[in-house]
Order: C-alpha cells, then structure tokens, then sequence
C-alpha cells in the first residue's frame, strides 16, 4: 500500500480536479484514511461482504455508479481486473497477463529489466500520462494519534523529553526476522550509550516474541505490540531518535514519517521492495549465496539474516545517530 502512494501524489499532480479513489483490502484503510491526495477509499472485502459472487456483484454495482474514467490496477488479479470490466469502466490500464489481457483496455507488459515496487507502480501510471517527480512514499496522521501515542508511552513511563528508540523485531514471515538475541544486544547497547528509552512495537502476535528479547535485556523496554493503530505506531515512529527493524510494513511507515532506521533485510531485496521515503536510513544486507529474493518458508537455518552482526547494526545507527 505504502508503494503505492508515491502513484497517487503523482496522479494528483497530473490530475488535481478528478475524483480519485482507492480500492483496497479493509486491513489497509487505515493506511489511506487521511491521505489528502484522495477522495474516497472503497473497500474490497474478499473475505466478508464481496465473499462469492453476489456479494462481488454488490461491488461492481457500487463501481459503475461512480462512473470512473479509468482504473489502474496494481495488483495483477485476474478477478480485479473482471470487476473493473463489469464495472463499465472505459479505460483499464494493467499489465498484461494472459488470462487477463482481453479485459484490459491497456494492458502494460511487464517491464524487462527489475525494479523498485514504487516504480513498478509509476510505470502504469505512464499510460495516463503521469510521471513521476517524486518517489518518497506518504502516510499521514492526526494529533489525535500523536495525542494517543503519547499517553500510552507515558503510562508506560516514556515522557516527551526522553529519548526514545524503536526496537520493531516481527514480521510476516520468520525467515525476515533477526535473531532475538540481536535485537537484546543492540537494544541494551544504543540504550547505554545514546542515553536512551527502548521501545519494543509489533502486533498482537509480537507479544511473544518481543517478551523474549525483553528477558534477554538488562535494561527493562517498554512493549507496545498489540496496543496500538497503525496511526498510532507511525506517531510513536516519528518521535523516536532511532527506529531498527526487519523489513516489514512498519519499517516503511518509519520511514514514510522521517525516521531514522536501520533496514535489516535478508531473504528480501531492498532493490525492489527497500525503504524509499524522507528518513536517513542505513539497508544492511549480507551476501550468503542464497538466490534472492528467496521465498522459502521452509528455511531453517535463517542465515541471511544471522549474517547481519549486532557490531555492524551499531556501526549504522551511531551514523544516523552523529
């Protein structure tokens, strides 16, 4: 979602009178809620209302009366780019695939050489005649969620004064996550020498894990996983001095918000899907032979990311840092 915003500024630029709207998966309004480049957000529920085909009909009813123009289509679903074709609407721009290319009034191959996610998406946006000024991905809050962010730090005695770091640990799949150890050592270590509050973020499902790395620290962390909107945690992001993460959703949003973080990728690619945004930020990588991308869930042995040493993750943040 956050790729995509540069696209939307863009489109914007290009278009400031239109109506422009997102379609989106509900987990990813929030994302897009104050976003003032757009005028509507329309959710896709796969899952819940627009679950088989009456409910997918809904949808497409709702589209055709909006009478759009034109839709791009990010994703390269066959079904999306059926509902933007039932839908009546007269241009639909998306690359080619070949279940889908007679739906597509503009069906965009696929580009020869890699690249960044962010410019994948620009580039369909060319059809339109959009072009890209500024790659620098957005998320936007509210001093309602700053206002929220800040009382939940300060029950957990993190005042506005202190300096606060972001230990971020999780993501969606384990072979991208560093060591728990690393993150104790690292943690303990910028604590001690920058003076500073740890805070351990993450969803629900981090509770665990960031419990584990926080009994492996001599200096208590305050841990926020669970108890936050993603609004709320982009705040808490955009207050800390350091953010150090895996590559994972809220590391984009870090640096959407200006912070400074340290990357920490290893089965992924930060040429396709590395940070791009305002924030000073260091991408450590390490080079184990391993093809990547590499989506092998299977790995056991995580040596991509074991590769990345605490020394050196301490060496990036102290430059960000100076």
């Amino acid at each position: 979602m956050l790729f995509s915003t540069p696209l939307i500024r863009a489109a914007r630029e290009k278009f400031p009178d239109a109506y422009i709207a997102c379609m989106v998966a509900p987990r990813c309004k929030e994302a897009l809620e104050l976003n003032p480049r757009l005028n509507g957000i329309i959710i896709y529920d796969e899952e819940g209302a627009h679950k088989g085909p009456f409910g997918k009909l809904k949808l497409i009813s709702y589209l055709r009366s909006k009478k759009f123009d034109a839709a791009i289509l990010l994703h390269r679903s066959l079904t999306r780019a059926l509902i933007v074709f039932l839908a009546g609407i007269p241009r639909r721009i998306g690359y080619y695939t070949r279940k889908r290319r007679y739906l597509l009034t503009e069906a965009v191959e696929t580009p020869s050489e890699e690249m960044h996610r962010v410019d994948f998406f620009l580039n369909l946006g060319k059809t339109l005649g959009i072009s890209l000024k500024d790659r620098n991905y957005e998320f936007f809050i509210s001093g309602k969620d700053r206002e929220s962010a800040g009382l939940l730090l300060a029950a957990k005695g993190i005042m506005p004064g202190d300096k606060a770091v972001v230990i971020n640990p999780g993501g969606n799949w384990d072979p991208k996550r560093w060591p728990k150890e690393n993150f104790a050592r690292i943690a303990d270590e910028i604590a001690k020498r920058f003076n500073a509050r740890i805070i351990i973020t993450g969803a629900k499902k981090d509770i665990g894990l960031a419990q584990a790395i926080s009994s492996k620290m001599s200096r208590r962390p305050a841990i926020t996983c669970g108890e936050t909107s993603l609004r709320e945690l982009a705040a808490i992001f955009e207050k800390a001095i350091l953010v150090v993460s895996n590559d994972s959703g809220p590391l984009h949003i870090a640096v959407s918000m200006g912070a400074k973080a340290v990357a920490l990728f290893g089965p992924t690619a930060p040429r396709i899907t590395g940070p791009v945004g305002k924030g000073a930020f260091a991408v450590l990588k390490e080079d184990v032979g391993c093809e990547i991308p590499c989506y092998d869930l299977s790995c056991g042995d995580y040596k991509c990311m074991s590769a990345i040493t605490v020394e050196g993750a301490l060496e990036a943040a102290g430059k960000l840092l100076k």
